[in-house]
């Protein structure tokens, strides 16, 4: 009961920090922020992401109260959620109203969000049960909390301007550590990064049953994240060549704070165990239109470019291309989509599209057999072959 009350407690602080951080931020004109190269709109999908963490971390800690994941995803939202209320704090006394505590608060903006990888980093570590791997990883659990502190040490310690706010100087500077500004925080933070990813791998290759599929949710949103940034060049380009030059900048850190939102909550899955085999359907679905996706895209572009090479003496600047390639790929959508589809199971789902294959050919024999005998001994090998039952018995209702 305690749990449960800690629990939604934080998660209610982190939504009303976040609220009050947003109304704040609301309050500020848009031309101070800009000057700062901030907007209230950018900040809105990191902030839906943190609360996502911390609701799936509130429904995790209520049921499984032993299991730390649910915990770091909470403070990983109560550390986002207080960042945003000293960020639009802050905001607000420089451009609107003097508030008291203003330098304060940037200097813990400037520090407070730089500890999340740590969170994250642990978290991973122990997905999806709360254990680690084995004894062999504590030094990597203990690298991510040892491994943070030079990062805190540099945003919250070192003199000179606050990173987030630089007419604001660090009220809590030292000079004395002014070496610290050439400290390579990145690298601390990508290495806490790397050995979360690394543990999933290990995890997934030495797993099976039920922890299996749980860590095959996980790695299924993180490919998705991989996978968008590493498409959100070429999506870039599609949308440019498509005359639409700025738009994809616009929309793409939405696109990927939705993405984001799927790791939470596909751990959350995983760890209450609520549809668990379902991942094999959407990994399938994902490969198949992931590759048809790329497939279409690159098809586009090079239509798009062929044909404008090719028609532009003719017709100048004219949209024509472009029209000419959008019904072509349109018209190569259903085909190939079949044909990828036929490609991922046989690849990977090589049970399945042999069940199918089986299916089909009973299927054709089943329009010539005339034999009862004959069509029931193929009709039960045709199930030992697709189902692999124990024990298979057909019963025929007598006519008569």
């Amino acid at each position: 009961m305690r749990a449960t009350l800690l629990a939604w407690g934080v998660l209610g602080y982190c939504f009303a920090a976040s609220a009050a951080g947003i109304a704040l931020l609301a309050l500020v004109p848009a031309a101070a922020l800009a000057a700062e190269g901030d907007s209230l709109w950018s900040s809105l999908p990191f902030i839906f992401v943190m609360l996502v963490f911390g609701v799936v971390g509130a429904v995790v800690a209520q049921h499984q109260p032993g299991n730390p994941v649910g915990w770091l995803f909470l403070c990983l939202a109560l550390i986002e959620s207080s960042f945003e209320l000293a960020f639009g704090y802050t905001h607000y006394s420089l451009a609107v109203e003097q508030l008291p505590g203003t330098s304060w608060a940037a200097w813990f903006s400037s520090w407070s969000s730089p500890l999340s990888p740590a969170l994250i980093g642990l978290a991973f570590l122990v997905f999806p049960d709360g254990r680690l791997l084995s004894r062999h990883w504590r030094p990597a659990a203990w690298f991510c909390v040892a491994g943070i502190l030079p990062v805190f040490a540099v945003y919250a310690f070192a003199p000179g301007p606050v990173s987030e706010f630089p007419a604001l100087q660090n009220p809590a500077g030292v000079d004395s550590l002014g070496l610290l500004d050439e400290t390579p925080v990145d690298v601390f933070i990508v290495a806490i990064l790397l050995l979360a990813a690394t543990s999933m791998v290990v995890r997934l290759r030495r797993s099976r049953g039920v922890e299996r599929q749980q860590v095959k949710w996980f790695a299924w949103s993180a490919s998705l994240v991989v996978a968008f940034l590493l498409a959100a060049p070429t999506a870039a380009l599609v949308v440019e060549a498509g005359g639409e030059e700025g738009v994809a900048g616009k929309v793409a850190g939405h696109v990927f704070a939705v993405i984001l939102c799927g790791l939470p909550v596909s751990a959350g899955v995983a760890i209450m165990r609520y549809r668990l085999y379902d991942i094999d359907r959407l990994i399938s679905r994902t490969l198949v239109y992931g590759a048809l996706t790329a497939a279409l895209v690159a098809t586009y572009l090079g239509l798009v470019l062929g044909l404008r090479v090719a028609l532009g003496p003719v017709t100048g600047r004219s949209d024509l291309a472009v029209a000419l390639s959008t019904l072509a790929v349109a018209g190569l959508f259903r085909p190939l989509r079949t044909r990828i589809q036929a490609l991922v199971d046989r690849r990977f789902y090589r049970r399945r599209y042999d069940a199918a294959r089986t299916l089909e050919a009973f299927t054709n024999r089943l329009r010539a057999e005339l034999d009862l005998e004959t069509l029931g001994t193929d009709l039960r090998g045709t199930v030992t072959t697709t189902m692999q039952p124990a024990h298979v018995t057909l019963w025929l209702r007598s006519t008569s």
